[in-house]
């Protein structure tokens, strides 16, 4: 994969990424693991950066668990919801002293590595045109800072729109991850809400894909845009080509 203009950061890299899912039983899992700066390149933007980003999402169905159909209206399917996202590890986070704008004094701001995990209600939904939408409410617990801090609304969906006749087709494709209730106190560095959402559009053969994706920020991860973590709201662009296992 290609990414331009990634935020927080405004980052252009290449990377690899395996996705993975499947359902078995009660159990259903999505999941992602990208690979940074592959061949080591002292000029990427992402060289003296972690390496790896990982999202694991597995899903326990309550309809499975209870032996009930749960279904009602468009929602057909209900779930006890888990996400966990892990960016690198301990090595490169840093400290960084600063003047707060609000109050004019020094203060630290530790860059600590993305380490949270959400639990709460997932559903499926049926939307018009998009079909099944994956639809999950969490609460989100910091394992950096061992609490509770705010809400997360996460929606995915998979859309094949276009169909050759060699059984190829084109796709919508994307998912919603949006936080609110998250702690601004520190406000030079934090927004009490923030998220993002991918649009990709691709082509898909039965081993290969190809496609394009335009992401959408706003004062992602709850970094307030223009702060101390920089620019965090606006738009990066995706390519991505794909071998399916």
């Amino acid at each position: 994969m290609g990414a331009f203009d990634e935020l927080p950061g405004e980052s252009s890299h290449d990377y690899i990424e395996m996705e993975f899912g499947g359902r078995s039983g009660i159990w259903e899992l999505y999941g992602y693991v990208d690979f940074f700066n592959v061949l080591n390149n002292d000029s990427s933007d992402k060289a003296g950066s972690d390496r790896i980003f990982a999202k694991f999402a597995p899903r326990m169905s309550l309809d499975g668990l209870t032996g009930k159909d749960l279904s009602f209206g468009p929602v057909k399917e209900l779930y006890i919801a888990n996400q966990t996202v892990i960016n690198g590890g301990a090595e490169y986070s840093f400290e960084t002293t600063t003047i707060d704008p609000d109050t004019g004094e020094n203060v630290v701001a530790s860059n600590e590595p993305l380490y949270q995990t959400f639990i709460g209600l997932g559903s499926d939904v049926e939307v018009p045109w998009l079909g099944k939408v994956g639809l999950n409410l969490y609460g989100m617990y910091d394992l950096n800072a061992k609490d509770w801090n705010g809400y997360q609304i996460s929606a995915n969906w998979f859309k094949p729109f276009y169909f050759f006749e060699n059984g190829s087709f084109v796709s919508y494709q994307g998912y919603i991850d949006y936080q609110f209730g998250v702690n601004d106190d520190f406000a030079a560095l934090n927004s009490s809400h923030g998220g993002q959402m991918y649009n990709g559009l691709y082509w898909h053969s039965d081993r290969f894909a190809l496609g394009y994706g335009l992401k959408a920020y706003n004062d992602v991860y709850g970094l307030k845009d223009g702060g101390l973590a920089g620019k965090t709201s606006g738009f990066a662009h995706y390519v991505a080509a794909t071998y399916k296992f």
